[in-house]
């Protein structure tokens, strides 16, 4: 990298409960339009109007950048959630966490990871193999951050999923996000979906098989959602792993392979 770049992070919340959080690394001249754009999507959130938005923005030094690409994209086609999670459960598997763990970690996003049944603001952390949860603070979770899309990769991107009718947000940040977890060290796989009522897609994401995503992985109506970052507990430290994701920065500024859908067979 040549040019420094800034940080911006934007978490609101409605009624002291966490409500969105998103976030971008940009040049400085882009800061103004990202920082509205940010605010307007709390103040329009589906689950409620924001009460309390806070926007952090910080410099990163361009020595400071990495760089990646996008995972590969796979669709597999879904009838309904429960269909969903049956077909996350098996990729899951094929991405090498255990049954147990797997299994204990949609039980949990389901039910609300959060102490009380709320969605966390951030990640749990799973042990691969045990499915014991890892991160130090399990209201607050661990936040990948600092990451975003170059220009010139959002421009590729928006070409190639428009025509699979998937140039939205949810999409393209979820892509972003999942570079960024997997470029973190001893990461096995994340399981996500949404905590926005309208929105039930899901994937799952790992460094063998990419972004596997499903258009169905909870009801609609849903408010309870999130995600579970699955690792190698004997791998790097997990000061180490929480340290790449929530202070390293990626830029991600190359494709993927976008492969064809699949209908999801059992």
């Amino acid at each position: 990298m040549t040019q420094d770049l800034y940080s911006i992070r934007m978490h609101a919340t409605r009624g002291g409960a966490h409500l969105s959080g998103a976030e971008g690394l940009a040049p400085s001249g882009d800061l103004e339009c990202l920082a509205a754009a940010l605010v307007r999507r709390a103040l329009e959130h589906p689950r409620g109007r924001a009460d309390a938005v806070r926007l952090s923005v910080d410099a990163v030094e361009a020595a400071e950048v990495r760089t990646g690409r996008l995972p590969d994209l796979t669709t597999i086609v879904v009838e309904d959630w429960r269909q969903g999670r049956e077909a996350a459960l098996y990729f899951l598997a094929e991405a090498g966490v255990s049954t147990g763990a797997a299994e204990q970690a949609v039980a949990t996003l389901a039910a609300g990871a959060a102490p009380g049944g709320e969605s966390m603001r951030g990640a749990m952390l799973v042990d691969a193999h045990s499915g014991d949860r890892l991160e130090p603070d399990p209201a607050r979770g661990v936040r990948a951050s600092r990451m975003g899309l170059s220009r010139d990769a959002e421009r590729q991107l928006r070409r190639v999923l428009g025509p699979l009718g998937l140039d939205n947000e949810h999409v393209r940040e979820a892509m972003v996000l999942a570079a960024k977890v997997l470029s973190a060290p001893g990461i096995v796989a994340e399981l996500c979906w949404s905590d926005d009522p309208d929105y039930t897609a899901g994937y799952v994401a790992s460094p063998a098989l990419g972004y596997v995503r499903f258009p169905h992985l909870k009801p609609k109506g849903e408010e309870r959602g999130g995600r579970a970052i699955f690792l190698r507990r004997e791998g790097s430290g997990l000061d180490a792993v929480i340290a790449s994701l929530e202070s390293s920065a990626l830029l991600v500024d190359g494709m993927g392979e976008f492969h064809p859908q699949r209908v999801w067979k059992g």
